[in-house]
């Protein structure tokens, strides 16, 4: 099944995309890797967010 993805959850892909082009410019080690898991979660709202949306 293919969920076509909302409005809300390309704002959420467009946030992580964000995070993740300052994760590679990040000379530290560590505020790169949060940066990668915050990227991480915000792609996990954009799926959940596009399977409520599509829902409701």
């Amino acid at each position: 099944m293919t969920i076509q993805i909302s409005q809300r959850g390309k704002e959420y892909i467009e946030t992580a995309q964000t995070l993740l082009r300052a994760a590679k410019t990040m000379t530290d080690a560590a505020i790169a890797g949060q940066l990668k898991a915050f990227a991480d979660d915000y792609q996990r709202r954009a799926e959940r967010a596009s399977h409520v949306d599509a829902e409701g």
